[in-house]
């Protein structure tokens, strides 16, 4: 059995609409992930400069290690709170949308 022209036009309009909207979510994904990155430098300097500036004049100069290890604590305690919070609000919208 043959389609009809209308059919198969209708279905490529649907395939082209939907290649447009997967295109621009992808695109939008890659410039927040973009944005992230420049934030997340951005806030590793700050607090490479905290560490610089206030954690190494009170251990003295030999603190290379303790200062480095004070700056992944940090780091890393930043990084579970703002992932436990987007988790967070990530479930919350999920919940949101089943109503």
């Amino acid at each position: 059995m043959r389609k009809s022209a209308k059919s198969v036009a209708t279905n490529a309009l649907k395939e082209a609409d939907k290649l447009r909207h997967e295109f621009t979510e992808r695109t939008l994904k890659l410039v927040t992930s973009g944005f992230g990155l420049v934030s997340a430098l951005a806030w590793n300097e700050v607090i490479k400069e905290t560490v610089n500036v206030y954690i190494k004049p009170f251990f003295g100069k030999g603190s290379g290690l303790i200062s480095l290890t004070i700056y992944a604590l940090i780091v890393t305690g930043l990084v579970v709170f703002i992932s436990y919070q987007l988790s967070k609000f990530g479930t919350k919208n999920k919940d949101d949308k089943k109503d």
